[in-house]
């Protein structure tokens, strides 16, 4: 009865890794609908200053809040996910996961003046970044938002929206663009 019992479990354990297996067989893929927007933390007074999501389709459309849904993470607390409620934004050391119906969007972020925190920059202006395209056919994971500095390393007034993940340091390394 015992060895009936065992060979039963030892049948029950092959099939199931055998069906297991054939379903790994294919690489496993990023869903292309599913993107993280992640801010890094700055100098702890940065961190504060927001920076606002803009999101395009290919039209020109804002679909930042019709085509989207958004949650939440902070780097000091990753195991906790909030949802967003009004508008899509970042503050230093937060990461947005982001869930894309298919097709390419375009990417920008901004920080209105009122949102600037006093910080004095080169540009007295909104903040605004560069666009980045993205493709849910042929998508990056993780895209990266870093404040822009200038030749003095102060902050240029400007935002980096990047596949690449910025040099760290002791604290986050700023775009430089000269």
């Amino acid at each position: 009865m015992k060895i009936n019992k065992f060979l039963f479990a030892l049948c029950i354990f092959f099939f199931a890794f055998s069906f297991y297996s054939e379903s790994q067989g294919s690489k496993i893929k990023h869903n292309p609908w599913e993107l993280i927007i992640y801010r890094p933390e700055n100098k702890r007074d940065f961190n504060s200053v927001r920076c606002f999501v803009r999101i395009e389709d290919e039209k020109g459309n804002d679909v930042s809040e019709s085509k989207v849904k958004a949650t939440y993470e902070w780097a000091s607390i990753p195991n906790v996910v909030n949802n967003y409620k009004k508008s899509l934004y970042l503050d230093g050391g937060m990461a947005m996961h982001l869930n894309l119906k298919p097709g390419k969007y375009r990417f920008s972020v901004y920080t209105p003046k009122e949102w600037q925190a006093g910080f004095s920059a080169d540009n007295k202006e909104q903040w605004n970044s560069n666009v980045f395209e993205y493709n849910t056919e042929n998508p990056a994971k993780v895209i990266f938002v870093t404040p822009v500095i200038n030749d003095n390393g102060f902050y240029a007034g400007k935002w980096w929206i990047d596949y690449k993940a910025p040099r760290f340091y002791k604290w986050l390394k700023n775009h430089y663009v000269h």
